[in-house]
């Protein structure tokens, strides 16, 4: 199949083409020849004539072209694709036409949904092209990807069974991604993502595609290869590689395939050479490809022979030995219909092949040694374990089925949360020390023995221990931390465990039925018991590497090995004994351990060598017991922890030990959801995020970004998906409109949502029993007569009083505020709604209150005979302020007594309301009384609709010198941004990896408006057909990354080159001013959309000079936010008196700045942001963490730091004030208010001195990099936020801002994110929340962040920051009712304002220090480079903190074999041993990582190294190279980043400090807020303060 590439020679570009069939000797068909002239005679025609010319695609290599026509027929019942409500067209030309673009020569077009298929419509594999005619029904879209989901599904166009395909071809070498490619006559197409039906057809062609690729790229010198790789080098670097995908099982799989694969591999390598440049690797005659094409054909004639058709029976025939040519030879001797059939036969035994892998992947390995566990006797492996002993534990533990809730069912045990457990100890029901040996390895039926064990709990930190050390030792930080920052449990009865290893790591894990735990260090009492368990993995281990070293595994028989053992020197770690005898009882007696893990290696001939077969023997002749391995059963519901510990004191419960500090008001909200709902109501209320593309992830801190060629793809389905809702809601609307058009005179309800429409069920009434209750009191604008009341089946409804009307879209009946009542001249008596939205029906969900409801600005017009009652809504309007809190809460009580006495005698529910939702802006506001039910004929919600709507209208003035475009004006010579996509710039695309994810990405285009160009003739002017003439400033960047790096990110460079665009391509405005004329700018954030410029550009020969005097530039003028005013002449009066007013205004600012409260406070990222901004003062801060608050401490010496626990602090504050009956809290607490000392209750901030509460509840629990799944301990941690709140509820600060981890609003099934907007609404605050991303503000990380802003009914809510940078992250949306998704802020992807922040940029001028560096002040050595680190530094002359942790020697040698060049990671390290001081000879890959891939997300980016052009992955608390996030590296050191390199690319200015050891400050900066975000955040909030003054 696939062919030797054969080169077009009519193609002007010398493209290959893969074309159908072999490429034949002279002695094949002339028929075939004679089709193929034809063929090649009508492209050629085709191009004299203007018609589709020959391809422009990326490089790639050959597949197939002789296809006959054929009329294709899909018939409903076989069609392969569901017409969805996409753009249906029957013609090709058409489709294509449909989607266009600049198409330069031959179109190229994506693919999507798509299936290949038969002229009968029935969906076959791609590799079918070679004996059958194959069409294509799918969706068309233009080949250039567009973030803008609405122009997206606008240009997407579904055809059916066009073609038929010409050819195919593989491209993506280059990138590390394959793309595969299908002609037709018309076009060129990337396969995008097949339909969900056709993936089966799909996934064998495309891991073939891939194969190609990764086999390229480990020979191809300039993508780092090495082309005098041996066979099994290139193999074992190919099945590294593919580890990842999901249709292999394993390593030996992987490797199985690829040669099987050889000979295509071999045929589209050497294709490459036709189309390869000069200097690019050719593959013809390397050996290494040939010997795989050679091993291929080995294998195709032992197992995989070609089968012939002969007479309608299939026949295997084997080749014979000599065929070095055998394309010549089997053309030679077939006729043209043989060959054929050969071909025929040879795909389906390929098929068959693949099929038969896949099942053994999914059936797995059913050998007797996986049907039975043979058990360890303990009186056999007593003499290798201490005299018994009891565990003894004196401090608190918390219930395992407390901490995991014990009510929930869990099919796969695979799913149960994962953690580490620290600090550990196994015992039986007797508290009796026992070892892990006595419990199987596997989940089986009748086990005789219980093991249970304590420990202390914490987030999986991915680390594991190295054999070569001592248990006292680790290889890292945390993993030896015994007072981890976690729970102490005592868990319930341990149902398995299993070990997963490597040539220097060992990871040991335990289940129970309620998680899996990993094992870090165990506690110094059982130190002696976990002994013997590592000695024995250490065994399996020098017995796996001894048989590895042999060249036939096996010739070594058990006893051979025994005897080798026996020979290993007292100073081996895996030395037992020098008596054989000595040495086979150790073996046996602990052989489980042992045939474990000879079962997780992946080398098949290790696995089943003779001394596993001779180890199980010797195992069963020792009469141990023999248990049946059973299927892991579902976790039962409400089973007691029979642990020992349950029935001993103390053990804490996690409430009482852990029980925030709450006020009544908190206390009520959070305790009557919980006791009124179960995890099970909230099921189909999860309230969370939308999954973006590169988050699979919830990996989103850690984006999963592997080379998926389909990764696009899918991003784009998602986005067609979208877009067919979006067009069927419109559609449905469309539709009620033209029917609500016949109605007479009746008009249309106006909505922002989807609109509800009136039930229309027959009518129990007549319009008599609707009537006017009094004469019109004024007429509407469009002269309608008015009225105040009406008479509505029996009910007087007035205007300002609230009915309920029954609406298709909701199941109760939708409440509605009228606004005014009228007449229709048809005599139709009306009202003008609003309607009131149910809580549930909103955001909160099942977390609001059932009595409120939410005004919003959903209105219409409605028949009052629709009218189905009254309803009533008290419009709530209390008192606002701490000292009216008391008297509120009071209000309230009676209120709800109120309510419960009405719905105790079944009397109609009373509502109330005071806020207004406005889902769109993601906010609730204050309820605009003033505008309210005014019976004017005014609705407010109208006129805001209405000038919404006049900031979309397009305007050209008269003159044609400006224009109005979505709501801005723009004039001849005013500086514009221009969309990037509008300039194509050729580049280089380079592999994009984890951290290197913004490369590429390009900012906004900074144009000057020359001319304005309005067609002649148009009646009505419009956007689409209007252009303007630009002139085109460049970059830095567009230069080159060098000049992009030294030079000011603010410049712009003068160009002669103009272009004429559509108006459409304009995305803002901005401004050019002198240098001297730039706004002040002390830290490295931007919010001024201002560049300057000096000097000129041209593109031309890239001469880059200053700008001339003839050219005259006209600057922009103005005065931006009042900082630096513009002159046009400076003499020196005019400056001191500029200098003069900027010092007032700062001092003017001072004065305005907010008293704040920072709780939770950490080191003071969020303080030093807020502060930066200029509108706040830190006054008081709370932090649990000495370090951390030490590190506040000394940047913030203006504040009052408490370390102490939050919950004492407010307990003592209400004590102060004597409010103790409002606070809830433990004894603990209030004992520990009671012993501060007189200073810390003085110095105690008190309701009405504090404006502005900020902080970020600790945010493990929330973390997708710290998460516990279904964990009631993260509710523990949660709990920190009620303390939080109800220092909010107790101040009733101006501000309340709340800061954490994206998945907060997604975590314990949205109920915490619901229940804290339920919470902060009842106390009366306006609230806005959404998800930021930081890349956007100015930080070289990818971090996003989740907040909440609360604004007292008094102030302006503040709006989110405009984002500044590109960066490639999605809109980060939160889902609300009814399918809404909002999201704060646009994506910059296609992009922004300013160019991305590169880790160059952060830390390209820090002096070079080694592994492990630990001078904390250094000089900086060189100036600084970047505009971002001469912000950064500000007057700073010491460098601190720039210290590295220090690896060991293995880690350190991998570090300094990973090539330094981006992306790097543990998948390029060679596969070596290396020796250590030690003597130690070691795998330098360890093993775990290929051989528990699967386990652990195929442990992306670890042993990672950056890239300077690319940025930081998310900063987290302990960087490590075997970390949660691996990727640690310096782009050129090697070493691990230094804490001063983490700060910067966290925003911290060099000045800041940290305090306590190297992990400390690592924590202190990975739980920060990056400043420069919180800097954006505060500057909104300046702006809202501005707006009230």
């Amino acid at each position: 199949m696939g062919s030797v590439a054969l080169l077009d020679s009519n193609s002007p570009s010398g493209m290959k083409k893969n074309k159908k069939g072999k490429n034949k000797s002279a002695k094949s068909s002339t028929k075939k020849e004679m089709e193929t002239d034809k063929k090649v005679q009508k492209r050629n025609s085709a191009q004299e004539n203007g018609e589709p010319v020959p391809s422009k695609r990326p490089k790639r290599a050959a597949a197939c072209t002789d296809f006959k026509e054929k009329a294709v027929c899909i018939s409903e019942k076989d069609s392969v694709v569901e017409s969805k409500k996409d753009m249906v067209v029957e013609d090709e030309i058409l489709a294509v036409g449909l989607t266009c673009e600049k198409d330069d020569g031959r179109p190229n077009r994506r693919l999507t949904d798509f299936v290949l298929h038969n002229s009968e419509g029935l969906p076959q594999p791609l590799e079918m092209l070679e004996v059958n005619d194959m069409f294509i029904t799918g969706l068309i879209l233009p080949l250039e990807e567009n973030s803008d989901k609405e122009k997206v599904k606008e240009k997407s166009v579904r055809c059916e069974g066009f073609g038929r395909v010409e050819s195919w071809g593989i491209s993506g070498y280059e990138d590390g991604c394959p793309v595969i490619w299908l002609s037709t006559d018309v076009a060129d197409y990337s396969c995008c993502k097949p339909s969900g039906s056709y993936k089966k057809y799909y996934e064998h062609f495309f891991e073939k595609a891939r194969a190609c690729v990764e086999v390229y790229k480990k020979l191809s010198k300039p993508s780092g290869g090495n082309p005098d790789l041996s066979l099994d080098e290139l193999l074992a670097g190919v099945v590294r590689s593919m580890s990842g995908s999901k249709s292999f099982s394993r390593g030996a799989s992987i490797r199985d395939f690829v040669i099987s694969q050889g000979e295509f591999i071999y045929n589209q390598l050497i294709g490459l050479d036709a189309t390869s440049r000069v200097n690019d690797q050719v593959f013809a005659g390397l050996p290494v490809l040939t010997a795989l094409k050679d091993e291929s054909r080995k294998r195709e004639n032992i197992g995989l022979d070609m089968a012939l058709f002969s007479g309608g029976a299939l026949t295997i025939g084997k080749k014979g030995e000599g065929e070095s040519k055998l394309d010549e030879t089997y053309s030679s001797t077939l006729t043209a219909e043989e060959d054929e059939d050969a071909k025929l036969a040879k795909l389906l035994q390929e098929e068959e092949y693949w099929k038969s892998m896949k099942q053994k992947r999914n059936q797995g390995s059913a050998s007797m040694s996986n049907k039975f566990y043979i058990k360890i006797n303990e009186d056999e492996i007593a003499n290798d374990y201490p005299l018994p002993a009891y565990y003894k534990n004196s401090n608190e533990e918390t219930d395992e089925l407390v901490v995991f809730e014990s009510d929930f069912d869990v099919c796969d045990p695979e799913d149960l949360p994962r953690s580490m457990l620290h600090n550990w100890s196994f015992y039986n029901s007797d508290s009796r020390l026992i070892s892990l040996e006595l419990l199987p390895m596997k989940p089986c039926a009748d086990i005789d023995v219980t093991i249970f064990g304590s420990g202390v709990m914490t987030a999986d930190d991915g680390i594991g221990f190295c054999l070569d050390n001592d248990l006292s030792q680790s290889t890292s930080g945390s993993s030896s931390v015994l007072n981890a920052d976690g729970i102490p449990i005592f868990l319930s009865a341990i149902k398995e465990w299993m070990i997963e290893f490597g040539s220097s790591m060992i990871f040991i894990s335990i289940r129970t039925d309620m998680a899996w735990y990993r094992l870090g260090k165990p506690s110094k009492q059982y130190l002696p018991w976990y002994e013997p368990v590592l000695k024995t993995a250490r065994v399996a281990i020098s017995i796996i590497t001894l048989l590895k070293e042999q060249t036939r595994v096996s010739r070594l028989s058990f006893n051979d090995v025994i005897k080798r053992v026996s020979e290993f020197k007292k100073d081996n770690r895996a030395f037992i004994s020098s008596d054989p005898a000595a040495v086979e009882r150790y073996i046996v007696v602990h052989g489980q351990i042992i045939l474990q893990l000879f079962a997780e290696f992946p080398d098949e001939k290790i696995k089943k060598c003779a001394f596993v077969v001779g180890l199980a023997n010797k195992m069963e002749e020792r009469h141990h017991t023999k248990w049946l391995v059973k299927k892991k059963k579902v976790v039962h519901k409400n089973e007691p922890n029979l642990n020992p510990r349950a029935a001993m004191m103390p053990i804490a419960s996690i409430r009482k030990a852990m029980q925030a500090t709450t006020t009544r008001l908190i206390n009520r909200i959070w305790g009557d959801y919980y006791s009124n709902y179960s995890p099970e109501d909230s099921k189909e209320e999860t309230n969370c995020e939308v999954k973006d593309e590169d988050e699979n992830e919830e990996q989103e801190e850690n984006e999963d970004d592997d080379g998926d060629a389909n990764a696009e793809a899918e991003a784009e389905a998602e986005a067609n998906s979208e877009a067919e809702a979006d067009a069927e809601a419109e559609a449905d609307a469309e539709a009620e409109a033209d029917a609500n058009a016949n109605a007479e005179d009746k008009p249309i309800p106006m909505e922002t949502q989807k609109s509800p429409s009136v039930s229309k069920q027959p009518r129990q009434c007549s319009t008599e029993e609707v009537s006017w209750d009094e004469e019109p009191v004024s007429k509407t604008s469009t002269d309608k007569p008015l009225y105040k009341r009406a008479i509505v089946h029996g009910e007087v409804v007035v205007v300002g009083s609230a009915v309920s009307v029954e609406v298709d879209l909701y199941e109760l009946p939708a409440i509605y505020f009228v606004e005014y009542m009228f007449e229709t001249s048809k005599g139709r008596k009306m009202f003008h709604g609003r309607m009131m939205q149910r809580g549930s029906e909103t955001v909160l969900g099942n977390a609001a209150n059932e009595r409120e409801v939410f005004l919003t600005n959903n209105c219409g017009d409605f028949e009052l005979e629709d009218v189905k009652q009254t309803v009533v809504v008290d419009i709530r309007l209390r008192p606002w302020g701490y000292q009216h809190r008391k008297d509120n809460a009071n209000m309230d009580k009676l209120d709800r007594a109120e309510a419960e006495e009405r719905k105790r005698k079944g009397l109609p529910m009373e509502y109330y309301c005071k806020s207004l939702y406005w889902p769109e802006r993601g906010a609730f506001f204050t309820l605009p009384i003033d505008t309210l039910g005014l019976g004017s004929g005014c609705c407010h919600s109208c006129q805001v609709k209405d000038a919404g709507r006049a900031k979309e209208v397009f305007k050209v003035n008269s003159s044609n010198t400006g224009f109005v475009y979505k709501g801005t004006e723009y004039s001849i010579h005013d500086y514009v941004y221009v969309s990037p996509h509008q300039f194509t710039v050729e580049r280089a695309e380079t592999e994009n990896f984890k951290a290197g994810r913004n490369i590429g990405l390009k900012p906004y285009v900074v144009c000057q408006v020359l001319e304005i160009i309005v067609p002649k003739g148009q009646k009505k002017v419009c956007e689409e057909s209007t252009q303007v003439k630009v002139r085109r400033f460049f970059r830095p960047e567009d230069i080159s990354a060098e000049k992009a790096y030294s030079s000011d990110i603010r410049e712009v460079y003068y160009s002669e080159e103009t272009d004429i665009l559509f108006v459409e391509a304009i995305e803002g405005k901005c401004e050019v001013r002198k240098k001297n004329d730039l706004p002040a700018c002390n830290s490295p954030v931007i919010f001024h959309h201002v560049f300057f410029c000096d000097r000129i550009y041209d593109p031309s020969n890239g001469s880059l000079k200053q700008l001339p005097a003839q050219i005259k530039l006209r600057y922009s003028t103005g005065i931006v936010d009042n900082e630096i005013a513009y002159q046009k002449k400076k003499g020196k009066g005019k400056q001191e008196e500029s200098e003069l007013q900027v010092e007032k205004q700062h001092e003017a600012s001072q004065e305005i700045r907010l008293a704040t409260l920072d709780i939770f406070a950490g080191c003071g990222g969020l303080s030093e942001g807020l502060h930066q901004s200029g509108v706040s003062l830190t006054k008081w801060a709370i932090e649990y963490e000495e370090p951390a608050g030490d590190a506040f401490k000394l940047n913030h010496p203006e504040s009052l730091v408490f370390i102490k626990n939050c919950n004492v602090i407010l307990r003592a504050i209400m004590e102060k004030c004597g409010d103790v009956d409002d606070c809830i809290s433990t004894s603990e607490a209030a004992e520990l208010a009671a012993s501060l000392d007189e200073k810390e209750i003085n110095d105690l901030p008190l309701p009405g001195q504090v404006d502005f509460i900020n902080g970020g509840p600790p945010c493990q629990g929330f973390s997708g990099m710290n998460r516990f799944n279904h964990s009631t301990w993260s509710k523990v941690q949660c709990e920190m936020i009620l303390a939080f709140l109800s220092f909010a509820d107790y101040f009733r600060p101006r501000y309340f801002l709340l800061e954490n981890v994206r998945n907060f609003v997604s975590f314990n099934k949205g109920q915490t994110f619901k229940l804290t907007l339920a919470s902060l609404l009842e106390m009366g605050y306006q609230v806005r929340f959404g998800i930021l991303e930081a890349g956007a503000y100015g930080v070289s990380q990818s971090r996003k962040r989740a907040f909440i802003w609360a604004a007292s009914p008094e102030e302006t809510l503040p709006e989110w920051p405009e984002p500044m940078h590109v960066f490639a992250v999605p809109e980060l949306k939160v889902t609300l009712s009814h399918n809404l998704q909002y999201a704060a802020v646009r994506s910059t992807a296609s992009g922004a304002p300013f160019r991305a922040i590169t880790v160059r940029d952060t830390i390209g001028d820090l002096p070079a220090v080694g592994n492990g560096a630990s001078k904390t002040n250094l000089e900086y050595q060189s100036e600084a480079v970047s505009w971002f680190q001469k912000k950064i530094r500000g007057n700073i002359a010491v460098l601190t903190d720039h210290i590295s942790k220090e690896m060991n020697e293995l880690n350190l040698i991998r570090c300094q074999k990973i090539p330094k060049r981006p992306g790097a990671d543990w998948h390029d390290l060679p596969d070596e041993k290396v020796k250590l001081s030690t003597g130690q000879l070691v795998d330098l890959i360890p093993w775990c990582l290929p051989n528990t891939a699967k386990r652990h997300n195929q442990w992306k980016g670890l042993f990672g190294r950056l890239d300077w052009e690319g940025n930081f992955p998310t900063s987290i608390t302990d960087p490590q190279p075997m970390g949660k996030v691996g990727m640690c590296f310096h782009p050129e050191q090697d070493r691990i980043l230094t804490v001063r390199e983490c700060a910067r690319s966290q925003g911290f200015p060099d000045g800041y400090k940290f305090a306590g050891n190297i992990q400390h400050k690592h924590r202190q900066i990975g739980n920060a807020v990056p400043p420069p975000l919180a800097f954006a955040l505060g500057r909104k909030l300046k702006e809202a303060l501005d707006c009230k003054k």
